[in-house]
């Protein structure tokens, strides 16, 4: 009985651990150029084309909310939101590296060129 209990007791602690360091983050855009080289390849490109999966407009995600733009990258990250190349691009990225990305290119505009 006492070890599901401690168990119990872990896996509460741990994931209270994990609220309280996530609510930490604070997002620095200027840490972003070091994490963004994936992201120029697609989205740094303007009137791009991807023939992959099918053919469609790559988005340009200068200007865009940080807030949607980590949200969008959570749920990739998560399995919620399911892309052959952003889902597995994303499972990568620390929290801290999508609030930085998400800051960085929240801070541009849609003319800025996406890198």
């Amino acid at each position: 009985m006492k070890k599901p209990l401690a168990v119990l007791m872990f896996a509460a602690a741990a994931s209270a651990a994990g609220a309280a360091s996530a609510a930490d983050i604070v997002a620095n855009p200027k840490a972003a150029p070091n994490k963004i080289e994936q992201c120029i390849g697609c989205h740094g490109i303007p009137e791009y084309k991807t023939a992959f999966p099918e053919v469609y407009q790559v988005p340009m995600i200068g200007g865009q909310s940080a807030k949607y733009i980590e949200a969008a990258l959570q749920a990739y990250k998560k399995g919620d939101r399911k892309h052959p190349q952003m889902t597995p691009t994303a499972r990568v990225l620390s929290d801290q590296d999508i609030a930085d990305i998400a800051a960085y290119y929240a801070q541009q505009s849609s003319a800025t060129p996406n890198k």
